[in-house]
């Protein structure tokens, strides 16, 4: 059984509160050793790409591109839709340490595993 967790994020930098929020939750469960992973789709596969979080802060969070490098460090992954990925033209090459860009088959293979999934609407 999976005990993987996955964080589902759809906001960019147009909605900073919302962009931040999944990787302040995902970061706690990095921190206490859970395997943590953001799942960016739509807007939120650009918080991916290199500097992808510039200038992404909502008062009283933290600074997204701070924890984006703090969740990496603490063992999180960063998932990017594939199917979110390709209209954007985002490639493996513009992207940031930690991401990775993931089909859906994957995201479905490991909800099937066990993984929990968790939305911020």
């Amino acid at each position: 059984m999976s005990e993987k967790l996955i964080f589902n994020c759809t906001y960019g930098k147009e909605e900073p509160e919302r962009a931040t929020l999944p990787f302040v939750a995902a970061n706690v469960a990095a921190t206490a050793g859970q395997d943590a992973i953001v799942l960016c789709t739509i807007e939120a596969v650009w918080l991916g790409t290199t500097g992808g979080t510039d200038g992404v802060a909502q008062p009283g969070l933290p600074e997204l591109g701070n924890l984006y490098t703090e969740f990496i460090d603490n063992g999180g992954q960063v998932w990017l839709c594939g199917a979110c990925a390709k209209p954007r033209g985002i490639t493996e090459e513009q992207l940031e340490k930690g991401s990775t860009i993931v089909g859906a088959a994957k995201i479905v293979e490991e909800i099937l595993a066990g993984a929990k999934t968790v939305a911020f609407a």
